[in-house]
Protein backbone atom coordinates (compact mmCIF):
# COMPACT_ATOMS: atom_id res chain seq x y z
CA UNK A 1 0.00 0.00 0.00
CA UNK A 2 3.15 2.28 0.36
CA UNK A 3 4.12 2.04 -3.44
CA UNK A 4 0.58 3.26 -4.44
CA UNK A 5 0.71 5.40 -1.35
CA UNK A 6 3.72 7.06 -2.81
CA UNK A 7 2.91 6.88 -6.64
CA UNK A 8 -0.25 9.35 -5.72
CA UNK A 9 1.35 11.95 -3.96
CA UNK A 10 3.45 12.30 -6.94
CA UNK A 11 0.49 11.66 -9.04
CA UNK A 12 1.94 9.01 -10.97
CA UNK A 13 0.17 6.59 -12.96
CA UNK A 14 1.16 3.01 -12.43
CA UNK A 15 2.99 3.16 -15.94
CA UNK A 16 4.59 6.10 -15.44
CA UNK A 17 6.00 5.18 -12.07
CA UNK A 18 6.99 2.01 -14.03
CA UNK A 19 8.86 4.05 -16.66
CA UNK A 20 11.15 6.16 -14.07
CA UNK A 21 11.67 2.66 -12.18
CA UNK A 22 12.49 0.75 -15.07
CA UNK A 23 9.81 -2.02 -14.24
CA UNK A 24 7.26 -3.75 -15.74
CA UNK A 25 3.72 -2.57 -15.00
CA UNK A 26 2.44 -6.07 -14.01
CA UNK A 27 5.00 -5.95 -11.26
CA UNK A 28 4.27 -2.99 -9.87
CA UNK A 29 0.15 -3.59 -10.30
CA UNK A 30 1.37 -7.17 -7.93
CA UNK A 31 3.42 -4.88 -5.31
CA UNK A 32 0.80 -2.51 -5.04
CA UNK A 33 -1.84 -5.21 -4.29
CA UNK A 34 0.87 -6.33 -1.75
CA UNK A 35 2.83 -9.71 -3.19
CA UNK A 36 6.27 -9.82 -2.31
CA UNK A 37 8.86 -7.85 -4.52
CA UNK A 38 12.42 -8.89 -5.22
CA UNK A 39 15.30 -7.14 -3.50
CA UNK A 40 15.87 -5.68 -7.18
CA UNK A 41 12.25 -4.04 -7.45
CA UNK A 42 12.31 -2.60 -4.34
CA UNK A 43 16.20 -1.04 -4.81
CA UNK A 44 14.44 0.62 -7.76
CA UNK A 45 12.00 1.88 -6.22
CA UNK A 46 13.34 3.24 -3.24
CA UNK A 47 15.86 5.39 -6.27
CA UNK A 48 12.64 6.54 -7.59
CA UNK A 49 10.73 7.38 -4.54
CA UNK A 50 14.12 8.89 -2.55
CA UNK A 51 13.31 6.40 0.36
CA UNK A 52 15.66 4.12 2.20
CA UNK A 53 15.22 0.35 0.87
CA UNK A 54 14.64 -0.29 4.79
CA UNK A 55 11.57 1.42 4.66
CA UNK A 56 10.33 -0.37 1.58
CA UNK A 57 11.59 -3.40 2.60
CA UNK A 58 9.71 -3.24 6.25
CA UNK A 59 6.21 -1.97 4.39
CA UNK A 60 6.95 -6.07 2.16
CA UNK A 61 8.36 -7.76 5.33
CA UNK A 62 6.84 -6.61 8.93
CA UNK A 63 9.39 -9.26 10.49
CA UNK A 64 11.97 -5.96 9.68
CA UNK A 65 12.67 -3.29 11.83
CA UNK A 66 13.86 -0.07 10.99
CA UNK A 67 16.51 1.68 13.11
CA UNK A 68 15.35 4.85 14.72
CA UNK A 69 16.88 7.75 12.42
CA UNK A 70 15.74 5.85 9.39
CA UNK A 71 12.60 5.51 11.30
CA UNK A 72 12.05 9.62 11.95
CA UNK A 73 13.55 10.69 8.73
CA UNK A 74 11.34 8.49 6.37
CA UNK A 75 8.15 9.10 8.99
CA UNK A 76 6.45 11.63 7.24
CA UNK A 77 6.13 9.72 3.80
CA UNK A 78 5.52 6.69 5.02
CA UNK A 79 2.22 7.07 7.09
CA UNK A 80 -0.18 4.56 6.96
CA UNK A 81 -3.29 5.07 4.17
CA UNK A 82 -5.65 7.26 6.44
CA UNK A 83 -9.63 6.13 6.38
CA UNK A 84 -10.07 9.25 4.70
CA UNK A 85 -7.44 8.84 1.91
CA UNK A 86 -9.07 4.87 1.62
CA UNK A 87 -12.35 6.56 0.69
CA UNK A 88 -11.41 9.09 -1.47
CA UNK A 89 -8.84 6.41 -3.40
CA UNK A 90 -12.57 4.44 -3.96
CA UNK A 91 -14.18 7.18 -4.52
CA UNK A 92 -11.93 7.80 -7.61
CA UNK A 93 -12.25 4.02 -8.56
CA UNK A 94 -15.99 4.38 -8.53
CA UNK A 95 -15.72 7.63 -10.54
CA UNK A 96 -13.20 6.45 -12.81
CA UNK A 97 -15.31 3.41 -13.41
CA UNK A 98 -18.49 5.37 -14.38
CA UNK A 99 -16.41 7.50 -16.79
CA UNK A 100 -14.60 4.54 -18.41
CA UNK A 101 -18.27 2.98 -18.83
CA UNK A 102 -19.80 6.51 -20.24
CA UNK A 103 -16.75 6.71 -22.31
CA UNK A 104 -17.68 3.28 -24.12
CA UNK A 105 -21.33 3.95 -24.15
CA UNK A 106 -20.33 6.92 -26.68
CA UNK A 107 -18.12 5.01 -28.73
CA UNK A 108 -20.71 2.06 -28.43
CA UNK A 109 -23.67 3.14 -28.86
CA UNK A 110 -23.03 5.40 -32.40
CA UNK A 111 -21.68 2.49 -34.06
CA UNK A 112 -24.70 0.32 -33.40
CA UNK A 113 -26.71 2.85 -34.75
CA UNK A 114 -25.09 3.08 -37.91
CA UNK A 115 -25.27 -1.15 -38.20
CA UNK A 116 -28.83 -0.97 -37.78
CA UNK A 117 -28.85 1.65 -40.48
CA UNK A 118 -26.86 -0.66 -42.66
CA UNK A 119 -28.71 -3.90 -41.88
CA UNK A 120 -32.20 -3.32 -40.80
CA UNK A 121 -33.20 0.61 -41.44
CA UNK A 122 -37.19 -0.86 -41.01
CA UNK A 123 -37.18 -1.66 -37.53
CA UNK A 124 -34.72 0.32 -34.83
CA UNK A 125 -33.94 -2.16 -32.58
CA UNK A 126 -30.84 -0.11 -31.51
CA UNK A 127 -33.39 2.07 -29.31
CA UNK A 128 -33.30 -1.11 -26.91
CA UNK A 129 -29.75 -1.04 -26.50
CA UNK A 130 -29.86 2.84 -25.93
CA UNK A 131 -32.42 1.93 -23.74
CA UNK A 132 -30.85 -0.72 -21.40
CA UNK A 133 -27.46 0.76 -21.48
CA UNK A 134 -29.24 4.12 -20.71
CA UNK A 135 -30.84 3.02 -17.75
CA UNK A 136 -27.75 1.23 -16.08
CA UNK A 137 -25.48 4.38 -17.22
CA UNK A 138 -27.88 6.24 -14.55
CA UNK A 139 -28.25 3.70 -12.38
CA UNK A 140 -24.57 3.47 -11.60
CA UNK A 141 -24.41 7.64 -12.17
CA UNK A 142 -26.84 7.81 -8.95
CA UNK A 143 -24.87 5.17 -7.10
CA UNK A 144 -21.34 7.10 -8.00
CA UNK A 145 -22.90 10.58 -7.36
CA UNK A 146 -25.60 10.37 -4.49
CA UNK A 147 -27.72 12.88 -5.73
CA UNK A 148 -30.25 11.20 -3.32
CA UNK A 149 -29.59 8.64 -0.89
CA UNK A 150 -32.24 6.26 0.77
CA UNK A 151 -29.32 4.24 2.22
CA UNK A 152 -27.16 6.53 3.22
CA UNK A 153 -25.36 7.40 5.81
CA UNK A 154 -28.02 8.50 8.33
CA UNK A 155 -30.31 5.42 7.16
CA UNK A 156 -26.83 3.16 8.02
CA UNK A 157 -25.93 5.19 11.41
CA UNK A 158 -30.13 4.93 12.71
CA UNK A 159 -29.81 1.07 11.75
CA UNK A 160 -26.41 0.87 13.66
CA UNK A 161 -27.88 2.63 16.44
CA UNK A 162 -31.22 0.59 16.50
CA UNK A 163 -29.39 -3.08 16.33
CA UNK A 164 -26.57 -1.35 18.85
CA UNK A 165 -29.96 -0.81 21.50
CA UNK A 166 -31.23 -4.15 20.99
CA UNK A 167 -27.89 -5.70 21.69
CA UNK A 168 -27.55 -3.50 25.00
CA UNK A 169 -30.94 -4.35 25.94
CA UNK A 170 -30.37 -7.81 25.17
CA UNK A 171 -26.90 -7.98 26.91
CA UNK A 172 -28.05 -6.32 30.40
CA UNK A 173 -31.10 -8.85 30.19
CA UNK A 174 -28.42 -11.51 30.17
CA UNK A 175 -25.99 -9.89 32.49
CA UNK A 176 -29.29 -9.56 35.14
CA UNK A 177 -29.10 -6.22 35.12
CA UNK A 178 -33.07 -5.84 33.32
CA UNK A 179 -35.61 -8.30 33.70
CA UNK A 180 -38.53 -8.22 31.38
CA UNK A 181 -42.29 -7.88 32.67
CA UNK A 182 -44.24 -11.28 32.58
Amino acid sequence: MIIRKLRLQRAWSQEQLAQHSGLNVRTIQRIERGQKASLESLKSLAAVFEVPLEALQQEMDMNMTMDKQTKDATEERLQPVSHDERAAIEYVKELKGFYSNLTTMAIVLPLLYLLNLMISPGYMWVWWVVLGWGGGAVLHAISVFEPFSLFGATWEKRQIEKRLKRRLWLFRFLAGAAKPGL
